[in-house]
């Protein structure tokens, strides 16, 4: 099976986009939603494009952090940052949020929004082999396998949301 570089995933969610754009732009709740996220520190908030912050990660026995930096908050239709780990660039990870009922044009009305979760492997170009060894050695996962992890990472945290926003 050929390596996998990008992967998304998508829920249609009660809620209109604005209030979905809210609930992951603060990325404190990451902890709650995420089967990989622990916690979540942002030194300076309030976060946004450029800004950074730390992820405590854990699968099973493997634990580890890494820095992100908020690359679009595009509030209400995408938020994204860019992961890296010592320095070297790891991933992206976004949420596009698209309304596809009758929710106002700014997107604080009713109506149901879809939320597409999205993932972009960086480990690309000069250190690229390094970085998938540190990946490979904190989290257990071989690059290779990397993509399929988040697929199912990603229906989790969507459906974790989702509970979360229409409650």
């Amino acid at each position: 099976m050929a390596r996998r570089w990008t992967v998304e995933e998508s829920i249609l969610v009660r809620a209109p986009r604005a209030r979905l754009y809210s609930a992951v732009a603060d990325v404190r709740a990451m902890g709650r939603w995420s089967p990989e996220c622990r916690a979540v520190w942002v030194p300076h908030p309030p976060l946004r494009a450029g800004r950074g912050f730390f992820g405590f990660n854990r699968k099973g026995p493997f634990v580890w952090f890494t820095w992100c930096r908020v690359v679009r908050a595009e509030h209400p239709r995408e938020f994204a940052f860019d992961v890296s780990t010592f320095g070297l660039p790891v991933a992206r990870w976004g949420y596009r949020f698209e309304t596809v009922a009758d929710a106002g044009a700014d997107g604080s009305g009713g109506g149901d929004t879809k939320v597409t979760e999205y993932w972009q492997d960086l480990r690309t170009g000069p250190g690229a082999r390094f970085t998938e060894l540190l990946g490979l050695v904190f989290t257990g996962t071989p690059a290779a396998r990397r993509a399929e992890a988040n697929r199912a990472g990603m229906r989790i945290t969507l459906r974790r949301i989702k509970d979360a926003v229409e409650r």
